[in-house]
């Protein structure tokens, strides 16, 4: 049972193909909302699908914990598994001496990274076989606190947090994961003071091609046209005056269009000033929806194939959904969650405190 695991974890990274439904015009009504994975001990802000013919759903936690959820149809001739929609593969990273938290998981078609929040900031390459896993990058500093993780391609991606040393904290690769280098304050844009990014949902980093675009605490947007090598900071009106404050997630459709959304978590009906959209690639933001819901959203993702229309914002207070770039909005539902990911323009997943779920857009 366990090399048979092994082996389909390894077949999923190592053949990789999107799945895709047709375009669809039609708008959405109401979710439905399947659950896959429930466990008041679980806490998962770092979600991503690896997209193969088993479209299956990744994510860290926490509490250390790595796991692949997947469909049942793969495991139809193991006895102990008849009846079950679905089979949650996990394994835990902590031990006894060493209590792992992460917040930021990226993945390829070969592995699969997290990296941890606090000092020393611990950066996993994962693999299904715990023996394989190992760390990659490590670093020390009071102030340390990676917060969300992209990858551009096969070879190279992207992992940003807090300011340390006057800039936030940015680090590359660009063979793989294998190695990570954390880029110089003398090639990033002076950072405010204690400016850094939420640790919220592993959506600070919205990526389009080779253009970067990351979100932080004081409601700036860094811009990288060039995969992270030259980088500028634009401003936006989102609201940004206390420490909880800011943008908490941001999305990019293509090369220009894009939104955040943020507010402030300890008060998460507030709906002024947490929502912005872009036309030009983030040079400019303006406020959409002012005053009206959603308040306060960990997560915000463009459907795919919905020509930059349609969105769909997420958080602890619920599910939210614009047929119109952000400009109007209807609340779907008031189940909670941290994060969500796209696998198509109707089916997501998502994940948050105690459960993993699967929710069908109608």
């Amino acid at each position: 049972m366990k090399q048979f695991i092994l082996l389909v974890f390894s077949l999923i990274f190592l053949f990789s193909a999107v799945n895709e439904d047709k375009v669809s015009s039609k708008g959405f009504n109401k979710v439905e909302i399947e659950t896959l994975v429930q466990d008041s001990t679980l806490n998962v802000r770092a979600l991503e699908i690896i997209e193969s013919e088993f479209s299956a759903p990744a994510y860290l936690t926490s509490t250390g914990e790595f796991g692949i959820i997947f469909p049942n149809s793969i495991f139809k001739h193991v006895d102990s598994l008849k009846g079950k929609a679905f089979y949650n593969h996990k394994i835990n990273l902590s031990n006894d001496t060493l209590k792992l938290n992460f917040r930021a998981l990226g993945v390829t078609k070969k592995a699969g990274f997290g990296i941890t929040i606090g000092s020393p900031a611990l950066l996993y390459k994962l693999d299904a076989d715990l023996k394989k896993n190992k760390v990659v990058y490590k670093e020390s500093h009071p102030n340390v606190f990676y917060d969300s993780m992209e990858f551009w391609n096969e070879d190279e991606g992207i992992a940003i947090g807090d300011s340390t040393d006057g800039c936030l904290s940015v680090i590359i690769t660009r063979d793989g994961g294998n190695t990570w280098e954390k880029l110089s304050c003398n090639d990033l844009p002076k950072g405010l003071e204690n400016e850094g990014a939420f640790a919220a949902s592993d959506t600070n980093i919205a990526i389009v091609g080779n253009n970067t675009w990351v979100a932080t605490t004081a409601g700036r947007v860094y811009y990288s046209p060039d995969k992270g090598k030259t980088w500028e900071v634009f401003d936006t009106p989102i609201v940004k005056e206390k420490d909880t404050e800011g943008i908490y997630s941001i999305d990019f459709y293509d090369e220009l269009n894009g939104f955040a959304i943020g507010g402030d978590y300890t008060k998460p009906d507030d709906n002024f000033a947490n929502k912005i959209r872009t036309k030009d690639g983030g040079k400019t933001w303006e406020l959409v929806a002012e005053n009206q819901n959603p308040g306060y959203r960990s997560c915000v993702q463009y459907i795919p194939n919905r020509n930059g229309k349609e969105l769909v914002a997420i958080g602890f207070k619920g599910i939210d959904y614009s047929s119109d770039s952000g400009t109007t909005w209807k609340h779907l539902s008031d189940q909670g969650f941290y994060t969500i990911r796209f696998l198509n323009d109707s089916v997501a997943y998502s994940a948050g405190a105690g459960k993993i779920s699967k929710l069908l857009f109608k």
